[in-house]
């Protein structure tokens, strides 16, 4: 089931960010550079738009869209104003068994929901595959915050007459409470 994130919940979500960042294989050192950016805390969880998937009643994976009012520059990267998929982890014991898929999916109809024609993506580059399996499109890569380390930018266009159809709808102005 994928449902509205509470924000109490924001301990087991970023515990979940740094876990499946760990399936990766990443250094210690990457970790302490990242920490910030994979820490969720209740008012990430208030102020955006953050769904977790949840599984006899334990939450395996989460997503997460933002909205940049204007641009903005984070270690010399201009990121543009527009919605953002922030964070889309799933715990790596359930990773590769169609999660992603399905919260992808979930993420489609909900931008469709909010009326957001564009999404963009700053992914992983071991989630690149996936992104573009799910129909984003490759546009180049980006500094990372890690030295000498790139990142690809992906954009998803949202057809809203594909999306609306089978859609629990939450006004996020509700979710918030």
């Amino acid at each position: 089931m994928i449902r509205q994130a509470k924000i109490q919940e924001s301990e087991i979500l970023t515990k979940i960010s740094f876990d499946s960042k760990g399936y990766w294989g990443y250094p210690k050192e990457f970790y302490d550079i990242w920490s910030n950016e994979l820490t969720i805390n209740s008012d990430y969880i208030k102020n955006n738009d953050v769904f977790v998937f949840e599984k006899n009643g334990n939450i395996i994976g989460y997503y997460s869209i933002v909205e940049l009012r204007n641009d903005i520059e984070i270690s010399g990267i201009r990121i543009s104003k527009g919605f953002w998929l922030e964070h889309m982890f799933i715990e790596p014991r359930s990773i590769g068994i169609g999660i992603g898929t399905k919260m992808f999916d979930h993420l489609r109809k909900r931008c469709g929901f909010r009326g957001i024609n564009e999404l963009g993506i700053l992914a992983d580059p071991n989630s690149r595959k996936f992104y573009e399996k799910m129909g984003c499109v490759y546009k180049r890569e980006y500094p990372s915050t890690i030295k000498n380390r790139t990142i690809p930018y992906l954009q998803l266009k949202i057809n809203r007459a594909l999306t609306n159809e089978g859609l629990v709808t939450v006004p996020r102005h509700e979710a918030r409470y």
